[in-house]
């Protein structure tokens, strides 16, 4: 038996030493309100993670480096919002557990930190193959600038043949001398056929387009050319080509095609200069990016003088399209497109013709002019000489003839007193 005083000494040291650990559903009664906001916030928190995850996988297809780089930080933050959550959650609300709970917190946060630290690794290796994307790119750009300088030296070699090098050199010619020995009779023997051929491919939309608005076609063709006796009906296509023809090489004996410039000045040399510009351009866009220079008046100029307007009412049934050329516009209708390819065939020709020294000149033969081989060519292949008649005479003249040097280019005629074997 102990006193009594013992006795309660020991039983308050007992009482003293004993813990009482906080039940769970108290503290909740204590703040219930502090409880739901952080729920709430963890909802939003977790809501937000998802949305940021799916911006991450959709940033993958199609593959989107920027945009891949800005889900990755928003995935992280979201997660970095989470775990200071957590932090809050077990400072405000111990929980008691057998282990001490300070190494409770501490494995946690070991663990949170092995995560994040997952995630940096994932992260690293997504930048180094970024990386080593740019590095096959820049690779890829250096093969096609080596490759670009190789074709800028090919380039040079070519135009020094021709004598077009960009950089002159110390013991250079004069400034008179001619420079496009590349330019032959024979070459531009071939630019005249090309010419040719664009002026025939125009005539046939032209001529279809008279006939679905029911023009007469054999008075359009006699108003062309009266009086003409053509071996069979379809020879009267050659009256429209005729026509086409006539009005574009009108002022080919001038340097500037009889068009008004502002900048006209003009040397010899830069005539094959212009002809090499141009030939492998699509001319809808040279006039789109100069609508008023030289190349882009011709068109203009040449397009109202070709299509009457009378021709244009017929076709498209008013005069829009006329109207917006004649302002100083060049529409992109499939009609003027199939026109610009004419015009530039013709431009070409020109400057080529004045690539030559001296230039090229232009000759025509009028209509009744006795048939020579020399200097024409008939654009009927076969036929035969009428009885009655001595010579085949000019009924037309389809397109002109051209002294280059002392060499001549026949002129393309068609022939009346012939007749066509099958």
């Amino acid at each position: 038996m102990q006193p009594t005083g013992a006795k309660d000494t020991q039983l308050r040291e007992s009482n003293s030493q004993k813990v009482h650990p906080q039940p769970m559903e108290e503290a909740a009664n204590q703040n219930p309100e502090a409880i739901d906001a952080m729920v709430s916030r963890i909802f939003s928190n977790i809501s937000s993670l998802k949305s940021a995850y799916i911006q991450l996988q959709a940033a993958h297809t199609p593959y989107d480096p920027d945009k891949i780089q800005a889900a990755d930080k928003r995935v992280i933050t979201e997660l970095k919002n989470l775990s200071e959550l957590k932090h809050y959650y077990r400072e405000h609300n111990p929980k008691p557990v057998c282990v001490s709970p300070q190494d409770s917190r501490l494995a946690a946060e070991i663990q949170e930190q092995q995560s994040l630290l997952k995630t940096y690794e994932v992260m690293v290796k997504k930048f180094q193959s970024e990386i080593q994307n740019k590095d096959s790119e820049i690779l890829q750009l250096q093969q096609q600038m080596l490759e670009a300088d190789q074709k800028r030296i090919k380039l040079e070699k070519n135009l020094k043949l021709r004598g077009l090098s960009v950089k002159e050199p110390d013991n250079a010619v004069d400034e008179n001398e001619h420079f496009s020995e590349g330019v032959t009779p024979e070459f531009f023997r071939s630019a005249v056929e090309v010419a040719y051929r664009a002026i025939h491919d125009f005539s046939k939309p032209l001529i279809n387009m008279m006939k679905a608005a029911g023009w007469d076609l054999d008075a359009a063709a006699n108003s062309i050319e009266p009086d003409i006796v053509y071996a069979k009906r379809a020879h009267k296509k050659y009256a429209f080509e005729s026509h086409i023809c006539r009005r574009m090489f009108t002022g080919f004996h001038n340097e500037l095609f009889s068009m008004k410039h502002e900048n006209s000045a003009v040397t010899k040399d830069s005539f094959y200069h212009q002809y090499l510009a141009l030939r492998e351009m699509d001319p809808l866009d040279v006039v789109g990016q100069s609508p008023d220079s030289l190349f882009g008046n011709f068109c203009r100029t040449k397009y109202l003088a070709v299509v009457h307007s009378m021709m244009e009412s017929a076709f498209f049934g008013n005069l829009d399209q006329r109207n917006f050329i004649m302002s100083g516009g060049h529409p992109r209708t499939a009609f003027y497109q199939a026109f610009l390819k004419l015009a530039k065939s013709i431009w070409l020709l020109h400057k080529l013709a004045y690539s030559f020294d001296p230039p090229v000149r232009v000759f025509q033969v009028n209509r009744g002019t006795d048939f020579s081989e020399v200097y024409m060519a008939s654009v009927l292949e076969n036929f035969t000489v009428d009885e009655n008649e001595e010579k085949p005479k000019v009924g037309l003249m389809v397109m002109p003839g051209f002294y280059v040097g002392g060499t001549a280019i026949k002129c393309q005629v068609y022939l009346t007193g012939v007749k066509v074997t099958d």
